[in-house]
């Protein structure tokens, strides 16, 4: 890599937060809610706390059960919660007055874990929410509401060789400033002691940290803590104003880059086997804002990269330092996968210095951030929320460097911390407890026909069980609107729409690269995109037969070889899936729908083809054959419903699906759920040992018997 002296361009600045109390909205709401209320204040704004991070708290007389009594309890968010999206169940009530008596079961520093086991026996009202390592923080404070909070202009300070003495300048006695220490009691009677030798002070900063501080109020208490970062923010915009940040720009970034991430994360993605669980896979997420690109095109980049993150929450998403690599080589797959094998020796060797008697196992040795000079960053992690949070937390490490660098020098966490931090008992049993993800956690599907009712049903049957979806559809407006509401449904991470005509190789190709990019590349294709046509031969012209030859044959062939190279790049990791949605028509003659049907049988040998081109590769290949799925198709909606109902001399109305159902063996309507349970089950592992094959869903139809 060239590096060059480029014009300096001014450092991006931190965002200036401002109250957002509404005093009418907060009039009349009880202590709690305004506990609540405060809370998800700060936990909306991405300039206040993180995703998931800070923890808020009140003391607030309550109605003893046992005794009728009046008695102090602490609300204060529990375990795992993210203070911007939580209700009133989010929070830990425990009784207070036990909370203060824990003290004396408390000998030091080496009982921090011991004492977490006291809380449970704390709690006030059988509430089962469990408190987290943080309740200390606020239980042994005397003061009423407190916040503690890790926004980027606080932990920039926290994380700056020169951070106490800019505490000091900028709040003088009013801010203190505490040494790193890890969550727990020990720290929280290190908080108590400072604020008892410090009756005037509002707060301390926690170096390495965050911030923690208090009032008498919930409204002064949020005031008081947006005051704080607001102030943080704009001493360290001074201190960048008219400089470049990170000691100027190395390179320019690069053009193409959403290329370049859809070429390069589905072959990173085939090279990160998992460790913990070999059944499960990454999922990736790309991004080039300007606060990356300033970070990873800088001359000090590869200094501060490598030095890692600071503040434990950062840490815990993003490991210990991320992996760099060469924008020059990065079409060189041997390069890629002696990167990645070179990291994940480094990674054991770390886990092999620090680990304790009574560490876990090693887990994953894997990155989760990737950073390319010129590109942006790049994230993998077991979901794609995983791997967009992580992402956005590496974002906060690069902010929090910025400003740090700009007081001082920025300081990293102590690796023996670091290490003790991710391998941290406490945080393992946290992790042991988490539910088993479902099937599908960590796999990507491309559907087409994404807003038809097989397509969406199948799509929906997928994210059902986990899985990451891409939807494409030549109807852009209806592909939007069922994107629109399976991201209501299911989660606005897992699913993505695009625009595509099957026919068209250009957008066939897009579809894929968008795929890629959005999620790291693909583990399952279900090519359902397709038309419908009934005509005698002497009334079928060219242009009808090469309609339904370009989209349901040669549709079929593009989308299947534009996946194939994503579907090969897994093979190391399990395999993949190829799903063909054919039909009855296919394996059974039909008169009066010679180009529809033909076309259709021309798809399924195709199938059986790339089932032996696949085999070597991982790749099974299968076939789903419908008949009469008409409630809920478009194709049914036109032209097709018509002319069959006219071939077969009945309405074309309910009189067909009667039609169709008496038809049947079963004497059953086929729905697209049907159809896309048939799918699913030959997507996923359960149908490992299955290529070549097709199913028939269909209620029976002895003419589509395999023979």
């Amino acid at each position: 890599m060239t590096i060059l002296d480029l014009p300096a361009a001014e450092a991006i600045r931190f965002a200036v937060p401002a109250s957002r109390w509404d005093d009418a909205y907060a009039a009349g709401m009880s202590e709690a809610e305004l506990l609540l209320y405060r809370s998800n204040l700060l936990g909306s704004d991405l300039t206040v706390t993180n995703f998931g991070g800070g923890n808020t708290s009140a003391k607030i007389m309550e109605t003893d059960p046992l005794t009728g009594e009046a008695v102090p309890v602490l609300w204060v968010k529990g375990s795992g919660g993210d203070i911007g999206s939580m209700k009133l169940d989010g929070f830990a009530t425990l009784y207070q007055d036990k909370l203060l008596g824990l003290e004396g079961h408390y000998a030091g520093d080496q009982d921090d874990d011991k004492m977490v086991g006291f809380l449970p026996h704390c709690t006030f009202n059988l509430n089962g929410r469990a408190a987290s390592i943080d309740t200390p923080l606020h239980s042994l404070l005397p003061h009423r509401h407190i916040d503690h909070v890790h926004p980027d202009a606080i932990i920039a300070l926290a994380a700056s060789s020169n951070g106490e003495a800019v505490t000091r300048e900028i709040w003088g006695d009013e801010i203190g400033w505490l040494p790193w220490k890890r969550p727990g009691f020990t720290l929280g009677i290190m908080i108590r002691d400072f604020a008892r030798a410090n009756p005037q002070a509002k707060g301390a900063m926690l170096a390495g940290h965050g911030i923690i501080c208090w009032a008498d109020t919930a409204k002064d208490c949020y005031e008081q803590t947006v005051r704080l970062i607001s102030q943080a923010a704009e001493y360290l915009n001074t201190r960048l104003a008219g400089q470049p940040a990170f000691g100027g720009a190395a390179i320019s970034p690069l053009t193409g880059r959403a290329a370049i991430a859809s070429s390069l994360m589905p072959r990173l993605r085939g090279l990160m086997p998992n460790a913990d669980n070999a059944s499960r896979r990454k999922v990736g997420h790309f991004a080039d804002d300007a606060e990356t690109l300033e970070f990873v095109c800088s001359h000090d980049f590869s200094r501060l990269a490598a030095l890692g993150t600071s503040c434990p929450d950062h840490f815990l998403r993003t490991k210990i330092a991320p992996l760099v690599l060469d924008p020059a080589r990065l079409d060189d797959d041997t390069y890629l996968a002696q990167s990645l094998e070179d990291y994940r020796a480094l990674y054991a060797a770390y886990y092999q210095r620090c680990k304790r008697a009574n560490s876990p196992a090693m887990r994953d040795a894997n990155p989760v951030v990737v950073l390319v000079p010129g590109v942006g960053r790049f994230t993998f992690a077991g979901d794609k929320a995983t791997a967009r949070i992580a992402g956005e937390f590496y974002l906060n490490a690069i902010n929090v460097m910025r400003g740090a660098e700009a007081i001082g020098d920025y300081v990293a966490l102590d690796e023996q911390e670091a290490f003790d931090i991710e391998y941290w008992l406490l945080e393992e049993a946290k992790l042991q407890r988490m539910p088993a993800p479902r099937p599908m956690v960590g796999r990507i599907a491309l559907v087409t026909g994404g807003a038809g009712g097989i397509g969406a049903a199948t799509a929906a049957r997928m994210l059902r069980e986990g899985a990451c979806v891409m939807l494409a559809d030549r109807d852009a407006a209806a592909v939007e609107e069922v994107r629109a509401g399976f991201a209501r449904q299911f989660g606005k991470d897992v699913v993505r729409a695009v625009a595509c005509d099957v026919t068209d190789e250009a957008q066939v190709s897009e579809a894929f690269a968008a795929c890629s990019r959005e999620f790291g590349g693909l583990d399952m294709l279900v090519a359902n995109a397709g038309i419908a046509s009934s005509a005698p031969i002497e009334q079928t012209t060219l242009e009808l037969w090469n309609r339904n030859y370009d989209v349901l044959a040669q549709g079929y062939f593009l989308t299947a070889k534009h996946a194939w190279p994503l579907l090969k790049a897994m093979k190391e990791q399990g395999g993949t899936s190829v799903v063909f949605i054919g039909s009855k028509n296919a394996v059974a003659a039909a008169a009066g729908a010679s180009a529809y049907a033909s076309a259709k049988a021309a798809a399924n040998h195709l199938a059986r083809c790339l089932a032996l081109e696949g085999a070597p590769e991982g790749i099974r290949v299968n076939v789903v054959n419908p008949d009469a799925v008409i409630r809920g198709s478009r194709i049914w909606d036109g032209d097709w419903r018509r002319e069959r109902a006219a071939s077969n001399g009945i309405d074309p109305g309910e009189e067909l699906e009667a039609h169709y159902r008496n038809r049947s063996l079963l004497k059953r309507d086929v729905l697209p759920e049907d159809i896309a349970e048939a799918a699913y089950w030959l997507a996923s592992d359960a149908s490992a040992k299955s290529t070549g094959n097709m199913i028939n869903v269909d209620a029976g139809n002895v003419q589509a018997f395999t023979r």
